[in-house]
């Protein structure tokens, strides 16, 4: 709903009526997009952190009441009672799908799983130790050019099948990027198994010896892929919107997205949280020091994985997965000192005042870290695992954006503050 409710007026007396946009949720905002070519003026945000890019009908979120919803779905109610692919269908499709639509929804990410065999020819191109998220934006990249006749993001259909083909095969390029690292054989994805079963066992089972997917850690994975399957327009969203504004196809556009997440400062929180811990091992592992620490103002240790830059109460997801975290850690018996730092930590700060009262309580990046590392998945796989889970939301979000007959290119502006008109003179010699 739009209505006229701000002014805006200059020193010279010029003034200018703008229009305000309120959101179903009764979200404010005062549209500028008229301001430049009336006024001459832009509005300055750096980081774009006061600035509305879109509007979206996929994901609501309220971080000062701790409220993150689907679709309008409340992310509670959806780990409860759902499961990834139906929560990727949601996001992308706008409503839950029938029972007949969902089997077919499943049928046809099954269908897909697969990468072309040449495909796995690139891996041998990558050094050992080449990171899995470069592997991962390499590969979903490529496959552009393996499916150059499905590629036009303004044709429904194919639209449609870019959508299935890398729900489909994320999994399986970022399992093969984890066998490239230890020099295993890849191991294909079985069509009898479920989306998350699928992906742990192309990770960790090999030929030589039979493995059985534990329900346990199959679940808590699945809760972990739906937690992360959308959070509004950050970093990694935006980013994936801007490249799709220019109608690059879908392969390119996600690509971006993980490039973006990539970035220590969006994706790489859980990362950050297992560093942390082992530098407490290292010390000793003396859990109340460095809560110390972390009061101290003048000290450089931060808690990683407490508060959230958007949540200023709770966050959400951490309420739910903690409880999958403890059944995980119950299930596997991990004898691992980290692990015990980590639950040490997390009492202390619940029972600390400081953490209290400043409202930094444990979030999903805590608990997300905690549950990787006991379920065998390396360190420098955990952003690749925030990608796969994060990619129905880039997709629901690159969709919308695509199918909105007023999206226009991205092209953001700036202030200049560089040097003022200056005439060339040759430098000198010397």
């Amino acid at each position: 709903m739009t209505q006229d409710c701000a002014k805006l007026t200059f020193p010279n007396n010029q003034s200018i009526e703008l229009p305000c946009i309120v959101g179903s949720e009764s979200e404010l905002a005062v549209d500028v997009g008229n301001l430049r070519s009336q006024t001459g003026t832009i509005t300055l945000d750096e980081a774009y952190v006061n600035t509305g890019s879109a509007v979206s009908k996929i994901t609501y979120l309220n971080g000062e009441e701790g409220i993150l919803r689907y679709r309008g779905y409340p992310i509670e109610e959806l780990a409860e009672n759902s499961n990834f692919l139906e929560v990727s269908y949601l996001l992308i499709y706008g409503e839950l799908p029938s029972e007949d639509r969902f089997k077919q929804f499943q049928y046809d990410i099954t269908m897909h799983t697969m990468i072309h065999e040449d495909l796995k020819q690139l891996y041998d191109g990558f050094p050992k130790d080449s990171h899995p998220m470069s592997i991962l934006s390499s590969m979903i990249t490529t496959l552009s050019g393996y499916y150059t006749d499905s590629i036009d993001p303004l044709n429904e259909t194919h639209r449609d099948i870019s959508i299935l083909r890398l729900l489909a095969k994320t999994p399986t390029i970022a399992a093969y990027s984890y066998k490239k690292s230890i020099g295993q054989p890849f191991v294909y994805p079985r069509n009898s198994l479920d989306y998350v079963a699928n992906f742990l066992n192309m990770m960790f089972s090999i030929p030589s010896v039979d493995y059985e997917v534990d329900a346990t850690v199959e679940k808590a994975l699945d809760l972990l892929l739906i937690l992360h399957a959308d959070h509004e327009q950050n970093c990694s969203t935006s980013t994936v919107r801007m490249v799709g504004s220019s109608r690059a196809n879908c392969y390119a556009a996600i690509a971006s997205g993980v490039n973006a997440l990539w970035g220590p400062l969006h994706g790489g929180a859980n990362q950050a949280v297992i560093e942390m811990l082992k530098r407490i091992h290292q010390d000793g592992g003396g859990v109340e020091k460095f809560i110390g620490k972390a009061k101290d103002k003048n000290s450089d240790f931060r808690l990683m994985g407490f508060g959230h830059r958007v949540y200023k109460n709770f966050d959400p997801r951490a309420t739910i997965i903690k409880k999958s975290c403890d059944e995980v850690l119950e299930k596997m018996g991990i004898n691992d000192p980290l692990l015990d730092i980590a639950k040490k930590l997390e009492e202390a700060a619940l029972k600390d005042d400081y953490f209290i009262q400043r409202k930094l309580y444990p979030n999903v990046d805590f608990y997300s870290g905690i549950i990787y590392r006991a379920i065998g998945i390396p360190t420098e796989m955990f952003t690749v695992m925030f990608a796969m889970g994060r990619m129905p939301g880039w997709l629901a979000q690159w969709k919308e954006l695509i199918e909105n007959p007023t999206a226009r290119i991205s092209r953001p502006r700036q202030i200049y503050s560089g040097f003022t008109k200056r005439s060339y003179q040759k430098p000198d010699k010397h």
